[in-house]
This record gives structure tokens, sequence and C-alpha cells, in this order.
């Protein structure tokens, strides 16, 4: 059998930031503050934390025991483990896809953010007013050949990282990125809580509001706790065979879903204080980043210069998850093919560039074709493939994996899980985990279902 030569990280603080940044994404930025100010703030911010814990925990200590136990990314893990004669090795296909599918949306995005960084550096936006700042993202997007070059762009820089291997690249580049976008956020912090008037924006974010916890907040509390981590497509899974076993994985996953809930939250503090110290309605999705956020830096006094850390802090959180999935595709290819990592990774560079190509053609060449719908592109059809299936239903075969006496089985997770020093998985918890914790995933899976054709 194949064995690619694999290095380890250098550090524990290596692995938790490097898992961390896969966590932490665009969507941790603008999508978490939005809809924790929709749904009543602390309240919301409470649910999350507790979903946090009871839903997204146990899979991430399943992805990590797969891959520590096995040494392999997810193209080979369950080769590995699995009992003789099943066929768990099948969902690696699953995996793939998913991981391969996420870069080809992601790319285009972190484009954005490329492109944004520029515009507000060198001063783009100054005396636009709001027509002005909304007309740059819609000619963004009707320009393919300038998303092209910020996606390659991206597509470089990630696999470039990734090219000078996993500890000199990966792990030193991709540390230093985190700490850096750790003192921006927290600098962009407490710009925005100190401007005038903040305090209604904090009132807004921070103060609960039980009223507004209805049977639609808790799904979107359990929805984003179950897809800010990514899991379920092995993306975490390779780091875990890259750690050695001096520490148990349920104190390691807990680190790392404190600093991606840190970086959530924290990116509340940006944008709700500084929207209604404004007058700026804070609005959802895209439009937040990239058109209400530019107006409110063109009206405060060093905007110009805010602005700029802002998106420079936006794509240290977007690379941070290109080059940990980038790494996972790279080892997932070069298992399966049994290429070194330099052939993987010119073959890999390539593949990704044309596969983020319908991504971008879908926002004006192919606007017309609107797949889920009124108003959607190719974007959404890729998000949806991977969020609403390849993340639940993958979950659900760790779960199986791990709790079966059919898979890997629950004394084997256990044992891995447990090995090193730390906080011990609580095995008083095993009932819900084989059983009640895929019922949840389940129905998280049909209600994103009802939720896009069902409306």
């Amino acid at each position: 059998m194949f064995i690619l030569e694999r290095e380890t990280f250098s550090s524990r603080l290596g692995f938790i930031l490097i898992s961390a940044g896969c966590a932490i994404g665009l969507g941790n930025v603008w999508r978490f503050p939005y809809i924790t100010g929709l749904y009543g703030g602390a309240s919301f911010v409470l649910m999350y934390l507790i979903f946090l814990l009871v839903l997204g925990l146990p899979i991430m200590v399943a992805e990590f025991s797969v891959g520590r136990a096995s040494q392999r990314s997810a193209a080979k893990s369950f080769d590995v483990l699995e009992p003789k004669g099943t066929k768990w090795h099948l969902y690696k296909y699953g995996a793939i896809a998913g991981n391969v599918l996420l870069m080809m949306f992601y790319t285009t995005v972190s484009g954005w953010m490329v492109y944004y960084l520029y515009k507000m550096a060198v001063g783009g936006f100054i005396g636009l007013d709001a027509n002005g700042v909304s007309a740059i993202f819609g000619n963004l997007l009707a320009d393919p050949l300038t998303m092209t070059c910020n996606m390659f762009l991206v597509v470089i820089a990630g696999f470039g990282v990734c090219y000078m291997g996993v500890q000199k690249g990966v792990e030193r580049i991709t540390k230093n990125m985190m700490a850096c976008l750790l003192v921006l956020i927290i600098v962009l912090a407490a710009n925005s809580v100190m401007l005038p008037n903040s305090e209604e924006g904090l009132r807004y974010y921070l103060l609960p509001d039980f009223s507004k916890i209805t049977q639609e907040a808790i799904f979107a509390a359990m929805g984003q706790a179950f897809f800010t981590l990514s899991l379920g497509i092995g993306a975490m899974a390779i780091f875990g065979s890259y750690i050695k076993k001096d520490q148990s994985l349920t104190g390691e996953s807990i680190y790392i879903m404190a600093l991606d809930t840190f970086v959530a939250i924290t990116s509340g503090l940006i944008i709700f204080p500084a929207c209604m110290s404004f007058g700026v309605n804070p609005g959802g999705g895209p439009g937040l980043l990239f058109i209400t956020l530019p107006n409110v830096f063109n009206a405060m006094s060093g905007g110009h210069f805010w602005g700029s850390l802002f998106f420079l802090f936006m794509l240290f959180a977007a690379l941070s998850t290109v080059i940990a999935v980038f790494e996972n595709i790279i080892c997932m290819v070069s298992e399966l093919t049994e290429w070194n990592r330099k052939k993987t990774i010119r073959f890999c560079a390539v593949a990704i560039t044309i596969l983020s190509m319908p991504c971008i053609l879908g926002f004006n060449v192919w606007s017309g074709f609107q797949p889920l719908g009124p108003g959607t592109c190719v974007l959404d059809l890729e998000d949806f493939f991977v969020s609403n299936n390849l993340l639940p239903l993958g979950s659900l075969v760790y779960l199986a994996f791990c709790t079966s006496r059919y898979g890997w089985g629950w004394d084997n997770f256990i044992k891995e899980a447990d090995t090193g020093n730390g906080i011990k998985f609580p095995k008083w918890i095993r009932g819900y985990v084989t059983y009640v914790l895929p019922l949840i995933v389940i129905y998280i899976f049909a209600m994103g279902y009802k939720a896009i054709f069902f409306r």
C-alpha cells in the first residue's frame, strides 16, 4: 500500500490555530452577526453556544479521532480503520466532492476580498454615495475577467503556501496569519465600540430579547452551530493525522471551537456599533460586507484606514480556510494517485482554477441559469450541495462509523479520543451520540431542504 510521506505539526499551537483557521471563515464574519441580531441578540448567542457543544463537539472529536488513528486523509482513513469486508471507504468520494465543491465557490468569494482590500487601500470608495458603493459590487459581479484574476491570485497564494510543506508553509504561514487576524479583530472591535452612539448597536447585538426565541430562531442557532465548523467532509480529519498523541482530542476541539466562536462574536462588535453609529441598517448576506460596510467606512473618520484593516482581516479569514482545505485536497489526491506532493499541487492548482470558473460565470455570462429558483446562481447550487447535503450526510457517516459495531466502533473511538493529556470525552453520552445526535443531524438536513424548496 502506498503511504504518503507525511510531516507532523511542530507544535500544539500550530494544530489549534490551523484547525481553527479552517473553521473560521467568511460566514463567521457576516452571517453570524446578522442572524444574531435578527434572532434576539444575546439569547441567540446562548442557544448557539449550547448547540455548538452538543452538536459540533462530538462530530469534531470523531473526525479528529479517525484522522489521528488512521494517519490518513478522508481518502484513505476509512480503508485503514473499517472492519474487513465493509464499505465505509466509499464515503471517500463524498469527502473529496465536499472539499472540491467548497473551493469551487470559496476561491471566488475570497477573490472579492482581494479586490475590496485593493479598492479600499487606494481610496476607491472615497467620495461615493450609497449608490456608487453598490455599483462597485455590481460591476465586479458583471466582470468575469476581474473576478478570474482575483480568484487566480487566491489559488496561487493558497497552493503556494502548501507547496512549501506542512511545517514551513501551512503551519508557519497560517500561525502568523491567525495571530494577525486576532489582533486585527480586537483593534477593529475596540474602534467600533468607541464610536459615537455605538451603544445602540451594542444593545441590538448583545441584550437578550427572549421574545425572539421562536422555532425558527432555534433552528437558525442549531444550523449555525453545525455548519460553522465545516464538519462531515474530512476537512478536520486531515489535521488529526498531523498531530501527536500527547493531547486528548476533546480538549483540543474545545479550544478550536472557542477561537471560532470568539471571532464570530467579536465580528458583531465590529459591525453593529459601526452601523448603528452612522444610522446604517445592517443588512444580511453579501450586501452587508460589500455594500453596507463600505458606506459605513466612508462616513467614519479615518474610514479609509479602518476599511483597509477590515478587508485585510476578511482576507486572512478567507485564506486560512482556503489553505486548510487545499491541504486536505492535496493529501486526498496524493493518497489516491500515489503522486508526490509537488506534482499533486501543480495538478490541483490547475484543476481548482478551472473548476472555479462556473461560479464566476454564473454571475454574468451564465446569469440566466437560476438552478434553485429566481435570483439564484451557480454559487447557490454549489453551496447547496455542500452545506445542505455533504456536510450533514458526512457527519452522519462519521458518527455511525465511530459508534457502530459495524464500523470502527465506540471502544476504538474512545481509546483514540482520550489518548493523551487533557479533557476526556464523556462516556456517559454514548446513547446521545449514537442515537439522538444522528436524528438531530437528519432534522437539520430535512429543514435545509424545506427552507429552499418549500418556502
